[in-house]
């Protein structure tokens, strides 16, 4: 079987996203095929992503699907003959739909009655004819917030304009019509090293003639070719190109064939801070800099170029221009910032819009500030620093440098801060305060600025959830989502052990909501099946934590260790049937006396006696390594009770006839209940 060939010609496609979208075509084409019968779903797919193409080649492609039994049900049998036994309009339309006489038909039994069916063996699709039905389906999946139009807009809509369309099954072209171009096998070079149209003479060749053609097609290649050319013109340089993943992304969805430009700028420009000069050279030009041993940065700077230019010196000379021109604005803006202090343009904050039912970056300020220092006191944080670099932290949104690099807020607060005489550790507080600012981000190292990073996103969260609710479906302009899982992460991976409710209340407190608190635990909740999901983590593991709703994330997490570890213990399976046993028992009972004390005079098993017993000895054993967060001993803890819950199960029927025993069981089982409640639902875990 050959393998299908798909490549959709554009003009330049958006960078951050290219790669996404060429799986998702992959993946869809191939699924669709799969479903249609003709090809494999484990397919060994290969997809290829450059600025002017998106293409996917499947293998093992069949040109058609295997025939396969197929069955249309008609009438019912008792609707099919009337009382002379001669067929009925039903059935006479039925038989001619499908193009048969009535006595091919066949008598289907079944639990609701006899029905007539026409049973037949339908041909397997030919992949000529079921390819365009999957390509739309494919192109219509593609992740794509807005899709353009062109020309006179009858040609259907894509990531950009299309320009060519290749359809290849092995050497021979599958025709259809899209976007207003047929499918053909000539596909298109490198935009100035071949120009010209270039026909792929098999499916199997495509990514070996285009790079003829000097198209690196392959995305994984083209990036490790990128990073090996930058690595060596950095150590031409005697440096080390410093390979942001997300920048070398970017570059490698900007070229086709990638080519390594080094140039320099005046060393006079390191005088400003260096994640400026990152900024200004990454960010905006897409360069890569340079660092030596320590590392320092240094004067250079490494492009990629899509063209290998026989004057590499002109390429570099332009791009040596445009950088300085940006490192001339950004040392202005370094010079001018400083000569107003932080503490000033913190009062002018009062005339930045927060939200409009939320006041000012000031009113925010304030209430930060106030949440700042309860956080201090709880971390041991100084409370003085803390409270300092709260007012602070935003002060730097006013300055010209943030105005053109937002992305360096926090960072810069700091140096000007720095500049102004504030305390190392309010200076480290306002640099730390936005971290993490992504999945995966560094959390802030000092206590004041674990405080301040706290006390931001809880009056963030407990602020635009009041005015505005949780945000629903992709939209969440406020990135609440992102900072619900800051919090989580704060106080589970920096191991704070504090009571998010009690916080979220304090954080609720200017806003007079009463049930803003509960609504904002519950939002933070709903971020953790995700995170703990990627650390492999079962589903039922999650929720049997989470559906008790520990106040301390801390204490969650460590009880979601605890039960991870407690399902490979031998006696894991049949504590886990107990609980679920025993939750069912106490559900239906609802009786009142389940609360009541237990009295050992009412047992009258010696099953009942050794179960009391052993919970006795497990809730002496359990309270002190549950005090310390042990909860993995405590899970240990509780494994020893299996042996005495089987024997108390096989031996005592719990809803006994006499009121007094049947109350007194289950108050023992209650009791029970409660002990592993201590660190999970266990009811709730998966056999």
């Amino acid at each position: 079987m050959d393998a299908l060939l798909i490549e959709i010609g554009t003009e330049e496609l958006p960078p951050r996203s290219l790669r996404a979208l060429a799986q998702a075509f992959g993946e869809h084409l191939r699924r669709g095929l799969a479903d249609a019968g003709l090809t494999e779903a484990d397919a060994p797919l290969a997809v290829f992503a450059s600025p002017r193409r998106l293409a996917a080649q499947v293998a093992n492609v069949r040109p058609q699907a295997a025939d396969r039994p197929a069955e249309r049900r008609g009438p019912a049998l008792k609707a099919a003959y009337d009382a002379d036994g001669q067929p009925t309009r039903a059935l006479l339309g039925f038989a001619q739909s499908c193009g048969v006489d009535v006595s091919a038909l066949e008598t289907l039994e079944t639990n609701k009655g006899a029905w007539l069916v026409y049973r037949h063996t339908q041909a397997g699709e030919r992949l000529t004819d079921a390819l365009p039905r999957l390509f739309d389906a494919a192109v219509k999946a593609l992740p794509i917030e807005r899709r353009m139009r062109w020309g006179d807009g009858e040609h259907g809509e894509f990531v950009r304009p299309v320009h060519w369309l290749l359809a290849l099954h092995g050497a021979d072209v599958v025709d259809f019509t899209r976007f207003g171009l047929s499918s053909g096998r000539a596909t298109r070079g490198h935009r100035f090293h071949h120009p010209q149209p270039l026909d792929i003479t098999d499916a199997a060749r495509y990514a070996e003639q285009l790079m003829g053609a000097h198209v690196v097609a392959d995305f994984a290649a083209r990036r490790q070719r990128v990073a090996d050319c930058v690595r060596e013109a950095a150590a031409a340089l005697g440096g080390q190109a410093v390979l942001e993943s997300a920048l070398l992304d970017e570059v490698t969805a900007l070229v086709e064939w990638p080519v390594a430009v080094s140039g320099g700028f005046d060393a006079d420009f390191l005088a400003v801070p260096a994640p400026v000069l990152i900024a200004a050279m990454g960010a905006h030009q897409k360069y890569f800099h340079v660092v030596d041993d320590e590392p320092r940065l240094l004067a250079h700077f490494i492009t990629v170029a899509n063209i290998d230019s026989p004057e590499p010196q002109r390429v570099r000379a332009g791009n040596e221009r445009v950088l300085r021109a940006r490192l001339a604005d950004a040392r202005y803006f370094w010079d001018t910032d400083r000569q107003r202090p932080l503490i000033e343009r913190s009062a002018a904050l009062d005339g930045v819009v927060y939200e409009q039912r939320l006041g000012t970056l000031a009113d925010k300020t304030l209430r930060v500030e106030r949440l700042a220092g309860l956080l201090a006191g709880e971390l041991g944080a100084d409370a003085a620093h803390t409270v300092r670099a709260a007012r602070l932290a935003k002060a730097d949104l006013l300055t010209h440098m943030v105005g053109e690099f937002p992305e360096l807020q926090g960072v810069m607060g700091a140096y000007y801060a720095q500049h102004d005489g504030e305390p190392a550790a309010v200076c480290a507080a306002i640099r730390e305060h936005y971290l993490p600012r992504h999945a995966g981000d560094a959390l802030p190292p000092s206590a004041e600025g674990q405080a301040l990073a706290l006390a931001d996103r809880l009056d963030t969260l407990a602020g635009i959830i009041g005015v505005s609710g949780t945000p629903g479906g992709d939209r969440d302009p406020f990135g609440l989502r992102r900072a619900a899982l800051a919090v989580a992460r704060l106080l589970i991976e920096a191991e704070l052990p504090l009571d998010l409710p009690a916080l979220l209340d304090a954080a609720a407190e200017p806003f007079d909501a009463p049930a803003l608190a509960t609504q904002v635990f519950d939002f933070v909740l709903d971020r953790l099946p995700a995170y703990y999901d990627g650390q492999g983590f079962k589903a039922d593991e999650i929720d049997a934590v989470l559906s008790l709703k520990p106040g301390r994330l801390l204490e969650l997490d460590r009880r979601l260790r605890a039960v991870a570890g407690f399902r490979t213990l031998a006696a894991a399976d049949s504590l886990v049937a107990a609980n679920k046993r025993i939750a069912n028992i106490l559900a239906k009972a609802g009786e009142t006396a389940a609360e009541a004390a237990i009295d050992p005079a009412l047992f009258d098993d010696a099953a009942e006696t050794d179960l009391a017993a052993a919970l006795a000895t497990a809730e002496q054993r359990c309270a002190p390594l549950r005090e310390a967060g042990d909860y993995a001993g405590v899970c240990r803890e509780l494994a020893t009770l299996r042996e005495p819950v089987d024997a108390f199960f096989e031996a005592v029927m719990v809803m006994a006839d006499d009121d007094a025993v049947r109350r007194n069981r289950l108050a023992l089982l209650t009791r029970l209940h409660r002990l592993f409640l201590g660190v999970a639902d266990l009811s709730r875990l998966q056999a």
